[in-house]
């Protein structure tokens, strides 16, 4: 009888001794505390509509003829993003001036020639060995059989000019002595009008350790307003930010309500969601190899894979706050304390 009851009253401390899940959500929260409040906006303020604008104009030109993957239009683009990064003085991963990671044919499709992703790299001051990886796809469609070209501007050609700005943004931090204490690679993926293959190819083929990936953010498509916001604007949507590191979902909300103050719009990100938007875009290859992603997206419209995707109608107002939030959240990322955590690893919500 004595041995019952001392047995039953241990199993009721160890049920109190055991946050509820709340307190442990409370915990994460309280946990992630925003660094450099002041110096991010500095940084994050030099990303403008006017530079994303003048850009996008370039780079989703019929010059480039909708950078259909192994095509002349798609090497003609990585070229421009090369010459940029090196203007720039913003250094490749590899050293030297090869800013290339080839992909050889036969690991696209047997129709589609060489291509390549292109990567840019600004090395972390005391944690060089952690990266976080901002990508964006830079081939779109090509021209079509009646000789329009899918000039691709919001597809993904605000994604590109969004990682443009952002190095911009991170480099002149880091000449004025606020370089970022982690790794930020600026990756801008081929093949993603394919399949996906460019990222692919990336993951199974890394540049820098998967191990040391902190995070992989992803932006396909954020220069527009879709039909469901004509009335508000002020939104971008999140997906997969919760799916494996809540301190990453938590993270991302504290950094846009301090600082940004943007609609997060969680909708596509439901389990079973109809359009399957967590699994269309690049980020995906990096959540299945369990590295934790936001998906940055602004919605479809009715320009969606047509030659009528063009710069003028992108919506440079908001392309410069979206830009600024996911710029935010990398340097939160990139300059806490502690490395970004997964679930499964996190000690506070065991």
């Amino acid at each position: 009888m004595k041995l019952t009851f001392t047995i039953a009253l241990l199993t009721l401390v160890g049920t109190c001794a055991t946050p509820k899940y709340d307190t442990k959500i409370k915990n994460l929260k309280d946990s992630i505390q925003l660094v450099d409040s002041t110096l991010v906006m500095k940084y994050a303020n030099t990303i403008t509509k006017e530079e994303l604008k003048n850009h996008l104009f370039e780079f989703a030109s019929d010059k480039y003829s909708g950078r259909q993957v192994g095509e002349k239009g798609q090497k003609l683009a990585s070229a421009f993003l090369k010459n940029y990064y090196q203007n720039q003085e913003i250094a490749s991963p590899f050293g030297g001036d090869n800013y290339y990671q080839m992909i050889p044919n036969k690991f696209l499709s047997k129709d589609v020639k060489d291509s390549e992703n292109v990567l840019a790299y600004i090395e972390g001051s005391e944690k060089p060995e952690e990266t976080i990886i901002i990508s964006s796809h830079l081939d779109h469609l090509g021209i079509n059989d009646n000789g329009e070209i899918y000039n691709g501007a919001d597809d993904d050609g605000s994604g590109t000019v969004a990682l443009m700005e952002m190095a911009q943004a991170f480099n002149q931090a880091k000449q004025d002595g606020y370089g970022p204490k982690r790794s930020i690679l600026f990756l801008h993926l081929t093949g993603e009008e394919i399949g996906t293959k460019g990222s692919q190819f990336y993951v199974e083929h890394p540049i820098l350790p998967l191990k040391n990936t902190l995070v992989d953010l992803n932006i396909d498509m954020i220069g527009r307003v879709d039909d469901i916001h004509e009335n508000d604007e002020n939104y971008i949507y999140i997906i997969g930010a919760d799916r494996l590191s809540k301190e990453l979902h938590y993270l991302s909300q504290k950094v846009n309500n301090k600082l940004i103050h943007i609609n997060l719009d969680y909708r596509y990100n439901a389990k079973n969601e109809s359009n399957h938007f967590y699994e269309r875009s690049d980020h995906f290859n990096f959540a299945k190899k369990d590295i934790p992603v936001i998906f940055y997206f602004s919605g479809v419209h009715d320009d969606y894979h047509k030659a009528s995707d063009t710069p003028d109608k992108i919506n440079y107002s908001m392309l410069e706050k979206r830009t600024q939030l996911i710029f935010a959240t990398a340097w939160q990322i990139a300059n806490q304390e502690h490395r970004l955590v997964v679930d499964k690893y996190n000690e506070l919500l065991k």
